[in-house]
């Protein structure tokens, strides 16, 4: 696994995933594949309770290959989100890094509830 040096970049982009957890499956938010050749700053992570009457659990974790593979480390882990709400899960103070070969992913306690928007950066 290689990642740019972070002090001498050639392209730093912009990016935005958005996900709908339809399933109580782990879901991929944000992948960055093996030899990609890049780094990726995840700027902010929101989880939004789109249920307009009942709370949801969520839980984030990275993991340690892409396509969700490996081992998921949990940076939220069953945190309610109340109806019609959202947890910011990731923000500018706390931002993490996903090297090549690594992904982040969300879970829901309950389908259809809750809708995961992140904002990163591709940096090479």
């Amino acid at each position: 696994m290689t990642a740019p040096n972070v002090v001498n970049v050639a392209t730093i982009t912009g990016k935005n995933s958005k996900v709908a957890l339809t399933s109580t499956s782990a879901t991929a938010v944000v992948n960055n594949p093996a030899s990609s050749g890049k780094v990726f700053k995840v700027n902010s992570l929101v989880v939004a309770n789109i249920d307009g009457v009942n709370a949801a659990d969520i839980t984030v974790g990275v993991y340690s290959q892409d396509d969700l593979g490996g081992t998921a480390y949990r940076i939220a882990y069953l945190v309610t989100v109340p109806a019609k709400a959202s947890l910011i899960v990731i923000g500018k103070e706390n931002p993490v890094y996903l090297e090549e070969d690594q992904s982040i992913g969300a879970t829901a306690a309950v389908a259809n509830d809750l809708e995961v928007v992140a904002s990163y950066e591709e940096i090479s």
